[in-house]
């Protein structure tokens, strides 16, 4: 996904001419949110709850103490500042305490000083992290029976969505051909009503819709014209997000009057609650971003999808787990609510992660077994291959090849790029007519001023049979995609098979002395590039998606913590499209997409959490990502280890054997995930003891962002109760423990360990049997044999005697004293 680039010069320069500016500051206040407070307050009964509830929001209690925040926040503000020297944009009552205001600098610095306030920090960006999957991931005949078939997968849970909007009256969200959708009481949130149309957003199945822009009004970026004042989904993103988690069943995928198969959500029957915080030109901030998750938690959700991450760690704070971003998500976990991040696309480089936290679940992005190729059969009998979701020429027949530089209308055009094909009024339409056109793939369509739309557009409209897209040079890591176009067309993304095609043009085409065309005698035709191949390497991991080590702070220093969590399709997934979406030029105007991102991967894990908590509504979000992580995968169609893409020394894409860095705990496999035997549980406390033992983090700095004093510990961040296991600096020999809890029947467990010969393995108990509903520790022991400078990975194997395998990856760097 594009983001806008500003002249960094004349940010410096705007500085200087306007000191003082006023920016969008988010600001923490001594005292606890709703979700925290424990009485204290005169006049103010208690409002926590316990870990993984849910805040009871309409009672008398925590409405009054959530205004009597507000009024703190508001005379705080007052006393400090004149009347119209300052504007409140939030106030953050019910996950964290603060609010988020337009100010001076002079004014965050006077914040600052208060005694009142706990910490002050300058608003930063965030951006979006940008079918079949249902079919692949098993769960029409594996996961959808057990819960009442498709038309009852997720039924009454809700997950909301901070994202860019949605559209609302798109087939994937309709109601039209469903059982009617009743009441779902826990879920109060509101629904807008769109200004243009004073339509209403919500029809049973969009439960909720509202937007958060505030920050981005003060910021001045803006555009109501553009953007849209509402929910709805200027952009697509929000949209395709959404339809992946909880898209209705059986959707025909139609464009160009062809169907590409029919598309589904993870969790069909699910509720969908918009909070749209991310916009179509900038992205979003964190203030717009922080208010719609409190929102979101206020309303009652079950299930928080975050297709959105920051640029970078936020370099305001001392660490990547403590922000008034990642202290609200933590703030949702406790109220019980499930958590998916988008891992990020800095991919395939390490370090590249923007999901830090271990209360979230961070998802990476896989390839899945669908593959769209075609080939351009040339008059020699060379067959190139290459990318084109397309119908084919007419069979048996070939046609006259003409290149778009040798049909140009005059020389006053070379102004254009006439090669890539966006301008048809600048080409001769009686050369171009009943041919095949060639053209080039230029840097404009890297940058996204030239699209394959707009070149299938201009061969169609000039009377082309088809179209050629030739790649002649590529920049390292060029990513291409299919497109689908409504006529023959394909894009040749091998360069060597472009010069091929090229040198057989030339060697065809005779020319005058000038070098203007005489005859067009090069000859092809185009083959059938709609049916998708199915691959058995699939999954793999995608060349985009970002990877571990997961790091605790802005200096990137390595975290006693696994990131990401779990691998899940995110590559070339189709989904709901807005047609007022304007972010993919091959897109502009369709109702479906098929774009790739771990944006695409984050809702498949929501969608599936969402089914899990169906069948077990009272298990914590804890719980929800340990029956995740412990059933996936690491072995791929084929049968053999997951590969990731990389690059190689050529920096050409390659594939490596692939590591919990790449994938986590593996690839989602839903299916058993409903059934997982034993979970791995923690709540609020569990990730306090991981703040205050994570070396670096000081007590001072926890107690702002949580409210909480290190009372709490757990001897060492990796004994954090998850379902993995990761030691960045394992110096001699270190025993970490682990509480697993029985949710199936009684079951007797072996225990048996492996690592990579560096580091040593033992565990202990090597077996042990659990009544249901009973919780037993087991201790892992590592010890460092050399010293390699890189980590060794392995794993514990926990399997049943009635058929369950519970499995956990270890990651260490091995020190010796």
């Amino acid at each position: 996904m594009r983001a806008p680039r500003f002249g960094c010069t004349i940010l410096v320069l705007f500085g200087l001419l306007i000191v003082g500016k006023a920016e969008i500051y988010i600001v923490m206040v001594e005292g606890d949110p709703v979700v925290s407070y424990r009485g204290g307050v005169d006049g103010f009964e208690a409002t926590a709850v316990d870990s993984d509830e849910k805040i009871d929001v309409t009672s008398e209690l925590v409405t009054s103490y959530s205004h009597h925040l507000e009024k703190k926040h508001d005379m705080l503000l007052a006393t400090l500042f004149d009347r119209g020297t300052y504007k409140k944009l939030y106030s953050y009552r019910h996950l964290i305490n603060g609010f988020a205001a337009h100010i001076s600098p002079e004014q965050a610095e006077i914040l600052r000083r208060s005694p009142d306030v706990k910490s002050v920090e300058r608003d930063w960006k965030v951006r979006r992290l940008t079918t079949h999957t249902p079919q692949f991931l098993g769960l029409p005949t594996g996961v959808w029976p057990t819960g009442g078939g498709f038309d009852r997968a997720g039924e009454d849970i809700v997950i909301g969505f901070v994202d860019s909007g949605i559209s609302p009256h798109h087939p994937s969200f309709a109601t039209y051909n469903t059982d009617p959708y009743g009441p779902v009481p826990k879920y109060i949130g509101k629904c807008e009503v769109d200004p243009d149309s004073k339509r209403n957003f919500c029809n049973g199945k969009i439960i909720g819709a509202q937007h958060f822009a505030e920050a981005a009004i003060a910021a001045g970026v803006f555009n109501p014209a553009i953007e849209f004042a509402s929910p709805l989904d200027g952009d697509g993103h929000g949209s395709h997000t959404a339809a992946i988690a909880a898209g209705n069943n059986g959707i025909p995928v139609r464009m160009h009057g062809y169907e590409f198969g029919k598309a589904s959500g993870m969790a069909p029957r699910a509720r969908i609650a918009v909070y749209k915080a991310l916009y179509r030109l900038f992205g979003g901030f964190v203030a717009d971003v922080v208010a719609a998750i409190d929102q979101a938690v206020h309303d009652g959700v079950d299930i928080l999808n975050l297709s959105v991450g920051p640029n970078s760690p936020p370099a305001t704070t001392k660490t990547t787990f403590l922000n008034p971003f990642d202290a609200s998500l933590l703030s949702a976990v406790k109220a019980g609510v499930f958590v998916a991040q988008a891992a990020g696309n800095g991919g395939p480089f390490p370090k590249t992660l923007v999901s830090y936290s271990p209360w979230i679940a961070s998802v990476a992005a896989a390839i899945d077994d669908r593959r769209y190729k075609n080939h351009l059969t040339l008059g020699n009998g060379k067959i190139l291959p290459g990318l084109g979701l397309s119908p084919a020429t007419h069979q048996n027949r070939t046609f006259t090849l003409v290149a778009a530089n040798d049909v140009l209308l005059g020389s006053s055009v070379m102004k254009y790029s006439p090669s890539d094909c966006q301008r048809p009024e600048v080409l001769n339409k009686n050369l171009v007519e009943g041919n095949i056109l060639l053209c080039g793939y230029s840097f404009n369509f890297v940058v996204g001023t030239a699209s394959i739309k707009k070149v299938s557009e201009t061969a169609k409209s000039l009377g082309a049979i088809g179209f050629v897209l030739a790649v002649e040079n590529v920049s390292p890591g060029t990513k291409f995609d299919p497109v689908p176009v409504g006529i023959p067309g394909i894009l040749i993304t091998d360069v060597s098979k472009s010069m091929d095609l090229i040198d057989y043009y030339n060697i065809s085409t005779t020319r005058d002395w000038t070098g203007r065309v005489k005859s067009f005698k090069a000859i092809g035709n185009i083959g059938n590039g709609l049916m998708p191949i199915l691959h058995k390497s699939a999954p793999e991991v995608a060349l985009f998606s970002a990877r571990g080590p997961n790091i605790k702070d802005f200096s990137f220093q390595d975290a006693d913590l696994l990131k990401p969590d779990i691998l899940a399709p995110g590559s070339l997934i189709w989904a709901a499209w807005s047609p007022n979406g304007t972010d993919e030029a091959n897109y502009l105007g369709e109702g479906f997409a098929m774009i790739s991102g771990t944006s695409m991967a984050a809702p498949h894990i929501a969608g599936i959490a969402a089914l899990v908590k169906q069948k077990h509504p009272h298990w914590s979000p804890a719980a929800i990502k340990s029956a995740l992580m412990t059933t996936s995968t690491k072995i791929d169609r084929a049968g053999r280890p997951l590969q990731a893409q990389q690059y190689s020394e050529t920096e050409a894409m390659k594939l490596v054997t692939a590591t919990p860095f790449d994938y986590g705990s593996g690839h989602v496999n839903p299916r058993a995930a409903l059934d997982p035997g034993l979970v791995f549980d923690a709540g609020y406390e569990d990730y306090l003891g991981f703040l205050c033992t994570t070396p670096g983090i000081d007590a001072h700095e926890i107690k702002n962002y949580t409210n909480s004093a290190c009372n709490y510990t757990i001897g060492h961040p990796s004994n954090l109760n998850g379902p993995s296991i990761t030691i960045s600096h394992l110096v001699g020999t270190q025993t970490v423990t682990r509480t697993v809890t029985n949710v199936a029947g009684e079951e007797t467990y072996v225990i048996t360990a492996r690592m990579a010969p560096a580091v040593a393995i033992e565990v202990s108990p090597p077996a042990m049997t659990l009544k249901p509903g009973a919780s037993r520790k087991f201790s892992v022991t590592l010890t460092a044999r050399s010293v390699t400078g890189t980590y060794s990975f392995g794993e514990v194997l926990m399997k049943g005697s009635r058929g369950h395998k519970v499995r956990v990856p270890v990651v260490a760097m091995g020190y010796q004293r």
